[in-house]
């Protein structure tokens, strides 16, 4: 890879890939990524924001 021959190989498959494939299959692939992609929150910070919310909500109905 001394020459970036191989990338330019990969990224030009992508881009024919990308290109070859109709519009409407990019957009449910789109779809069923978001889907199954976990929460931002627990992405971002892992089960501690879900602990402290269940903590919360429990402490809130202690009280009422």
């Amino acid at each position: 890879m001394a020459d970036g021959s191989e990338w330019v190989k990969y990224v030009t498959e992508r881009v024919v890939t990308y290109i070859e494939t109709p519009k409407e299959e990019r957009k449910q692939s789109r779809q069923e990524a978001k889907q199954l992609r976990e929460p931002w929150l627990t992405r971002w910070f892992g089960l501690a924001p879900l602990g402290v919310k269940v903590w919360w909500d429990s402490r809130r109905r202690r009280r009422s």
